[in-house]
């Protein structure tokens, strides 16, 4: 049985969009408050559900779903927004691909959870953007568990593309649709976006969306990971050290 009172109070909060030929159903914001350098800044939280296209959804028939699907055993995505990112003309977004190891963990093998921070950081410090966290990306898109196969070949000697390719992924599987759906929903405006990686802006300029420019994203190398950024900018083309303003 459905209690009528939390349909209600997720109506203004769900919203529906599309990637593909699916619905995305976002629900947000909520008030995030996230210790960073030891303040507290306030982002606002928003996830979302891939569904497969047909009616919209009642809020009632979502909260129902709850109870009927398993979501806990799928990855949802988040985005973290902050500050008048609606209407302020400049803004900055990361779409910034869940690490397991990196991100939670700690580990030094990548500079993942370096730059989740760095980006929040740096966001808050421009004073608005949105961080996106996408959770189907681990591994560039192949999955924890064929990142932990693909670690011990890289253990073995192969580089990070390399690996991918050895365990018969491409060297990058991440597709950004989704997540630019949800930018797309969220913001109108053009939006520089915080990466070191050219597909991501070659992923946002062909959705339509105007990219005003770049910030980069590099820190926190060390002995453990210098191969793997060396690999990123020597077989995956990766942007150098320079911010840039992008013309169409």
């Amino acid at each position: 049985m459905i209690k009528p009172h939390i349909a209600a109070l997720i109506k203004d909060k769900l919203k529906r969009t599309q990637a593909g030929n699916d619905d995305i159903y976002v629900i947000g914001p909520v008030k995030l408050p996230v210790e960073l350098d030891g303040e507290t800044k306030t982002f606002h939280w928003y996830s979302w559900l891939r569904k497969e296209a047909g009616e919209e959804m009642s809020p009632e028939q979502l909260v129902e779903d709850l109870n009927r699907f398993s979501y806990a055993d799928l990855q949802q995505s988040s985005v973290l927004v902050y500050g008048d990112f609606d209407n302020n003309e400049d803004a900055l977004i990361r779409m910034h691909s869940i690490c397991h190891t990196g991100d939670i963990f700690g580990s030094a093998r990548c500079d993942c959870g370096y730059q989740l921070k760095q980006s929040m950081r740096i966001i808050t410090e421009h004073g608005t953007g949105a961080l996106f966290y996408l959770a189907n990306h681990e591994g560039r898109g192949i999955g924890l568990f064929s990142k932990a196969i693909a670690y011990l070949l890289q253990e073995d000697g192969l580089d990070t593309v390399d690996a991918n390719i050895e365990l018969g992924f491409a060297d990058d599987a991440r597709d950004y649709s989704d997540a630019i759906a949800v930018l797309k929903l969220l913001r109108d405006l053009p939006v520089s976006i915080i990466t070191n990686n050219p597909r991501k802006v070659d992923a946002l300029r062909k959705s339509g969306m105007n990219v005003a420019g770049r910030v980069p994203l590099w820190g926190n190398s060390s002995v453990y990971n210098e191969k793997y950024i060396q690999t990123k900018m020597n077989r995956s083309g990766h942007f150098g050290q320079e911010p840039q303003t992008l013309v169409k």
